[in-house]
Formats: structure tokens, C-alpha cells, sequence
């Protein structure tokens, strides 16, 4: 079967001056990849009519698959409708599941529907109508001899609800071939290391291709495999995922899309099991991302967000003197807070976070970046060094991480921190 290939188009003033980043083109690029879609170009356009249709022409006379973003608001610059209508010849008419659908909008937000916002409602005549679930512009399919014209709003959580639920289902069923994939997850092992654990990989399977995708939080390994038949493609993905889960079980978390907050918040209520949380230098981060899950009243009970000394002692019970000795970002320190909030709580397990985020507050001795990261439970209460880099932000995001992958180890009965950072301690 000859491979499809696709174009992308992203639509926007805003996008071309910087103002916003177009985190649009690569989703859909990943989404087209997994479908064995091949994405020869991706095209940035202004609102421009004529730049619109040259890019239109091009894309269409070059592709199977054209996927277009943005330009469908209710604004004067919004010129993509008219564009899509000059370049299929066509014209608009009221679509009265789009208006009933705007108006149903509307009225869940308590306000009234106006002119504007009705003339969302006209559609291409000859295009199949993408309903928008979340916001007011529909989305339209052109299908011609075989190709498909796609025009979805530029709104990511709008764009990617209509191509989740339209686009994906009508390309995999036009362009089905025996191919699969599989995302894994990690955390706690930097790309590198994670590579030299996983030798020959990229050579093991027949048929398979395998990346490695950091970022601040872990590295994903997405494993993708075609075969003559789906049986064949099942069986390639499952002996390149066994490889990797004997060789770097104790960093992978999940799969897919899947969060490790959601992944610990499954195994604490799997496990009938509670846990508080006290925070400094991550000022409330992971209590943030724990209550992102729903359910999580289950098996969070208490987050403190303890930033000065004063607040450590007050309510989370530290002995000063710890403090006065140690320091606030020390080892004991750490390990108080983490008895401290278990013990106010009644929690199964207690966590914390005690660091120098940054950019100013560090020395020698405990450098910017420097997060000591705490875990009590009836197994004993410890902590452990981080050193996660100059950058505030990052550093925060980087230490909630850790301290929420120090909970599922102690969950899981795994080593309670990274066996990469024992060994090159």
C-alpha cells in the first residue's frame, strides 16, 4: 500500500510575529506519525486571502491530506471560511445543528448569542461540518477523488477534541495499514544513560523504529512497528516493549498519555493508601498536580505550603534547632517536614520539599538548584539530594516530578530513588 503523505497548515498573523507558539503543527505532525502518515511539509500562512489559496493550491495539488488551523473566529482577520469557499468554489449556507449547537453554548455560559456568533453557523456548501464541542467555530472535511481537506479552529483544546473524535477516525479508516505504536514513559533517567540501557534496540525488531522524546519531566520512548498483518504488528510492539521493561523496569511509569500523578493516584487508591503533602520551594506545585486527578480526594488528604522557617516550625512541628543547625534545605530538615505533615495528617505517607529554586540564595556548599526531597511512611522516613539546574521554574517542575516518583517507588516496593543516582553517587 503506498504510504499517504500530508501537509499541515497553520493560519495566523500571530503565529508568524511570535506571538503565539505553534504547538498545533507538531501535535498533529505526532498524531499523522502514528497513523503511518507521512507529513511532507508544514506551512506557516498569514491572514492573507492570496497567500491562503496559493498555500491552498500548493498543498492540495501536493498532498493526500491537507490539515488546516486556525482563522475561523468570529473576527474581521478570521478569513480562512472565505478562502476555503473561494478555493472549492463554493458557497455558504446556515447549518441549523451548528446554530443549535452555538446557542446550547451560550446558554450553559449564561449569555446571549450574538449576530457574529449566529454567522459562525454558515458553512460551506459540499463540506462535511466538524462540530465543535467547546467552542463556537465549526470545522469543515472536503473529500475529493480520494484526498481530504481538513479545517479545524486554532484553539489547541478545540482542535484537538475535533481531530480526536472527526479527523483520526476518517484517515484511519481511509488509510488503514497493519501499523502500530506504543508511547512509554519514564522518569528519573536522563536520555542518555536511558539509551546505553537499551543497546541494539533500534535494530532488534524488524519492521519497528524507536525515538527517544525528553523533556524536563522524563523521556517518552515511542516504539512504532508495521507488519503484513495486525497480528504481526501486535507481536513486534510487545518484544521491543519486553526488551525495555527488563532493562529499565524501575523507570517506567506508564504509558500513552498517562500522568504520573495519575499513575500514583491509581496505585494509592488501589491500595487503600493516603498521603499528605508539605511544600516548600515547590510552593505547592505537587499538591497542584495531585488534585488535577479526579478522584484524588480518595487518597490526598492535606496539603501545607510551608515556605519561611517560621511556618516549618509552626505547622509542621520541625524543632528549630534542626533549622538552626542544619539549615532549611538540609537532609534533616526534609525528613522533619516529611514526619510532620504524616503525622498532622494521619496519612499513610508524608512528602516534602525543602531547595533553592533560585536564581539567587545558593553557595558553594548548597548550590542553586540544590532540592532535598523527603518520604515518610511505617517503612521509615527518608530524604535525598537533587541538583536539577539554574532555572527557577524548571527546577520547581523538576522537583515535583521527583518527589511524586519517590512516592509510586515507595508504593511499588522499588528502590526509593533513581538506582542511576546511587550509582553515580
Amino acid at each position: 500500500m503506498r504510504r499517504m503523505n500530508a501537509e499541515i497548515l497553520s493560519i495566523g498573523d500571530e503565529l508568524l510575529i511570535g506571538q503565539v507558539v505553534n504547538t498545533n503543527a507538531s501535535w498533529l505532525g505526532e498524531q499523522c506519525s502514528l497513523l503511518g502518515i507521512q507529513v511532507r511539509r508544514i506551512t506557516t500562512v498569514g491572514d492573507d486571502r492570496e497567500e491562503l489559496l496559493a498555500a491552498f493550491a500548493r498543498a492540495w495539488e501536493e498532498q493526500d491530506v491537507v490539515i488546516a488551523t486556525g482563522g475561523l473566529g468570529p473576527t474581521h482577520d478570521d478569513i480562512t471560511r472565505e478562502a476555503i469557499c473561494a478555493f472549492f468554489d463554493t458557497e455558504l449556507v446556515l447549518d441549523t445543528s451548528v446554530l443549535r449547537d452555538i446557542e446550547s453554548l451560550f446558554a450553559d455560559r449564561k449569555r446571549a448569542v450574538t449576530n457574529v456568533n449566529r454567522d459562525q453557523a454558515m458553512v460551506p456548501v459540499g463540506a462535511t461540518v466538524i462540530h465543535n464541542e467547546d467552542g463556537t467555530a465549526p470545522g469543515y472535511h472536503f473529500e475529493r477523488e480520494g484526498k481530504h481537506f481538513f479545517v479545524t479552529p486554532g484553539v489547541p483544546y478545540e482542535m484537538h477534541a475535533m481531530v480526536e473524535k472527526y479527523v483520526l477516525p476518517r484517515l484511519r479508516a481511509a488509510f488503514r495499514s497493519p501499523r502500530g505504536s506504543l508511547t512509554l514513559l519514564t522518569t528519573g533517567i536522563p536520555e542518555s544513560t536511558l539509551s546505553d540501557a537499551l543497546p541494539g534496540i533500534d535494530r532488534l525488531v524488524e519492521g519497528t523504529r524507536i525515538a527517544f522524546l525528553p523533556s524536563p519531566l522524563g523521556v517518552r520512548i515511542r516504539i512504532t512497528a508495521q507488519g503484513d498483518d495486525e497480528h504481526t504488528v501486535r507481536d513486534r510492539l510487545q518484544q521491543l516493549r519486553s526488551f525495555i521493561e527488563e532493562r529499565s523496569g524501575e523507570y517506567l511509569f506508564g504509558t500513552g498519555t498517562q500522568t504520573l500523578e495519575e499513575v500514583v493516584g491509581t496505585q494509592l487508591r488501589d491500595a487503600g493508601m493516603t498521603v499528605a503533602v508539605a511544600e516548600s520551594c515547590t510552593g505547592g506545585l505537587i499538591t497542584d498536580k495531585l488534585t488535577n486527578v479526579p478522584g484524588s480526594s480518595q487518597w490526598f488528604n492535606h496539603g501545607i505550603v510551608a515556605y519561611s522557617n517560621e511556618s516549618k516550625i509552626e505547622l509542621l512541628d520541625v524543632d528549630p534547632t534542626i533549622i538552626r543547625s542544619h539549615g532549611a534545605v538540609s537532609r534533616e530538615t526534609a525528613e522533619a517536614m516529611a514526619k510532620g505533615i504524616r503525622r498532622r495528617a494521619a496519612t499513610d505517607f508524608g512528602i516534602s520539599t525543602t531547595g533553592i529554586a533560585g536564581p539567587s540564595g545558593g553557595s558553594t556548599e548548597k548550590p542553586v538548584g540544590l532540592v532535598w526531597i523527603g518520604i515518610s511512611s511505617d517503612a521509615g522516613t527518608l530524604a535525598h539530594d537533587f541538583y536539577f539546574g539554574p532555572h527557577r521554574i524548571r527546577t520547581k517542575q523538576r522537583a515535583a516530578q521527583a518527589a511524586m516518583d519517590m512516592l509510586r517507588r515507595r508504593v511499588c516496593s522499588l528502590p526509593p530513588i533513581p538506582t542511576v543516582l546511587t550509582e553515580s553517587s
